[in-house]
């Protein structure tokens, strides 16, 4: 069965991506003052390198999106917060690019 053709799966939300890439661009303001390399490759290794290390949060209703809104603020933030901070400094220390 060709699941993404008879169903709409744009309901299917994965809130650790979008806490890790809003938390990633917070973390990113400074970049370039702290010496942090910004390009496609960098950002995304950290992105990946995050969410690697964080079980993923998905749901598919109105109610799960408030549930998930609640959790930004509370130990789960954190988690995902010092994953990012981890991320962006291995790759500070390793760039892939070079």
């Amino acid at each position: 069965m060709d699941l993404e053709r008879n169903y709409d799966l744009s309901f299917l939300v994965n809130d650790t991506e979008r806490m890790v890439l809003d938390e990633l661009g917070r973390q990113l303001e400074t970049a370039e003052a702290e010496g942090i390399c910004t390009c496609q490759d960098c950002v995304v290794d950290m992105a990946a390198l995050a969410l690697n290390t964080l079980e993923p949060r998905y749901h598919a209703s109105l109610l799960g999106t408030m549930y998930a809104h609640a959790e930004e603020a509370g130990a789960y933030a954190i988690k995902v917060r010092n994953s990012v901070l981890a991320a962006v400094e291995r790759v500070r220390n390793n760039p892939s690019h070079v």
